[in-house]
């Protein structure tokens, strides 16, 4: 039977990959200008996990749920990507999504 800091890293795996999801789509939606209830679902969900690393003084939840399985300094964040990837992945997804809104924005407004 696999472990339960195994699970734990899929699920912080399977949180990544639909939050890379809604950066790509918000980004696809700014270059089209497409403005729909799914754009609105992807944003407020990029909201609500920066609101959850917020509240935990920017550290994953999941960080403190995998400690208590026995990870090394809650190690969730190696996910199954790459060690060099995952500190940088905080910073450029806010870079993103501010230029992303940035994007949407304008092309809302000036048409």
């Amino acid at each position: 039977m696999l472990n339960k800091l195994f699970f734990i890293k899929l699920i912080h795996t399977i949180i990544f990959i639909f939050m890379a999801a809604c950066l790509l789509y918000v980004l696809y939606c700014g270059i089209t200008k497409t403005y729909n209830w799914i754009l609105y679902l992807t944003i407020g969900a990029i909201f609500v996990e920066g609101l959850a690393l917020l509240l935990n003084r920017g550290r994953c939840p999941l960080t403190t749920l995998a400690e208590k399985h026995g990870a090394e300094k809650g190690s969730v964040t190696d996910m199954f990507c790459p060690k060099w990837f995952v500190p940088h992945v905080f910073r450029v997804s806010t870079v993103l999504f501010t230029a992303e809104l940035a994007l949407l924005g304008f092309g809302y407004f000036i048409k």
